[in-house]
């Protein structure tokens, strides 16, 4: 049995692929192996992979993780997932080359990640070949979830809310300043901590006007300090991964097409179009 995994830094997806060719969703948390050990990623999974999975007979997992940049992080997460899938090889890779693969199939083009970060890229068919850094959330992620989030806290520290949304936000959450501070500063997972506040902005429209606002120019920054240095990129379509890309698409396509890029795919998870992926690539070795 072959596992597929898409881990962001908050939610993994993940796919048992059985031998009868049956297909079994789950999901885990995210694990991002700048904010998360190799012991807190194998006490995770023991505690919620699913509790008849049959962990000794799956012979493969294909787990494409969040900050697995590196090939020093892919091996914290390899170390980490072969301590729990003792029976298997275990491949890791990048969530970005999981969004392209998901996003493009064998195809060349732009693919993007607008989840929890934000990431992107040039595609070939194959491999990246050109990613600017994202800077990750304390110096950019521009467009994310946790962008868009500190965006809406800073507005709450500094009382730009309108009235009717510092109210309701107060009511939501009951947060002072000083326990918003001590959970960016001193607690860890502040950037997950931020972008679970990109909901708030999602489920409520107390005040439209603000919150279109608030992610429209979230996603101006996105474009005008990541997608437009890319050369040439309005040739490409504008392709995209994630559930702030997806939540808020009707924005996001109007600051798309206002940068000159006609849109593409826009989808809120890669793990179905993954899957298939690895489905086609086993079929052509044979």
């Amino acid at each position: 049995m072959i596992i597929i995994a898409d881990g962001g830094s908050t939610k993994t997806n993940w796919c048992l692929l059985t031998e009868d060719g049956k297909k079994v969703y789950f999901n885990t948390e995210g694990y991002n192996p700048y904010f998360s050990s190799i012991e807190y990623i194998i006490n995770s999974l023991h505690e919620s992979l699913p509790t008849d999975l049959e962990i000794d007979k799956i012979t493969e997992v294909d787990y494409y993780g969040a900050g697995c940049s590196t090939e020093e992080k892919r091996k914290q997460v390899e170390i980490a997932m072969s301590a729990v899938f003792t029976s298997a090889k275990v491949n890791i890779g990048h969530d970005l080359l999981a969004a392209a693969r998901a996003l493009l199939g064998n195809g060349p083009g732009f693919a993007a990640i607008l989840g929890t970060g934000t990431n992107t890229c040039l595609y070939d068919g194959k491999n990246i070949i050109n990613n600017i850094d994202s800077g990750a959330y304390i110096l950019g992620d521009e467009g994310s979830g946790c962008y868009i989030g500190k965006k809406l806290l800073i507005d709450y520290l500094r009382g730009y809310m309108p009235e009717v949304v510092r109210s309701l936000f107060w009511d939501t959450y009951k947060l002072t300043p000083d326990e918003i501070n001590e959970e960016v500063y001193t607690k860890p997972l502040a950037n997950r901590f931020c972008a679970g506040f990109s909901k708030f902005v999602y489920d409520n429209n107390v005040h439209i006007e603000y919150s279109r606002n608030l992610v429209k120019t979230s996603f101006e920054d996105f474009f005008k300090n990541l997608v437009t240095h890319y050369p040439d990129y309005q040739k490409y379509t504008f392709n995209c991964i994630g559930s702030v890309g997806y939540n808020f698409r009707n924005v996001l396509e109007e600051v798309a097409t206002e940068n000159g890029m006609t849109v593409g795919n826009i989808i809120r998870s890669p793990i179905d179009n993954l899957v298939k992926y690895h489905m086609e690539a086993a079929v052509s070795k044979v």
